[in-house]
């Protein structure tokens, strides 16, 4: 899609919007892989550095977080904009789809 059409449908933004949620999803999953994974070793060395990890992951998804707020792409404060903010990008979705 070229610039000029990215700006007029708004898709430039709605691109960057999903690519901040997929960085929010992954460091999601990451914590609870870390998470998981410090439960299930014996090892103090290998238990100290994942616990590390485990720490620049929560660091991470704070920072993408507060950038996502800060954006007005997440809501966490308030069900009822984020599930509105939700909907939106399920429609733009759909019209994007049917194109």
């Amino acid at each position: 899609m070229n610039t000029v059409v990215e700006n007029l449908t708004g898709m430039n933004v709605m691109t960057d919007q999903v690519i901040a949620t997929d960085l929010l999803f992954a460091a999601k999953s990451g914590i609870r892989n870390y998470a998981v994974a410090i439960t299930e070793t014996a090892s103090p060395e290998v238990r100290a550095t994942l616990r590390k990890h485990l720490e620049d992951g929560i660091a991470y998804h704070e920072k993408v977080t507060n950038y996502m707020v800060e954006k007005g792409w997440y809501h966490p404060y308030n069900p009822q904009q984020q599930l509105d903010l939700v909907l939106k990008s399920a429609d733009t979705a759909l019209h994007v789809s049917r194109q």
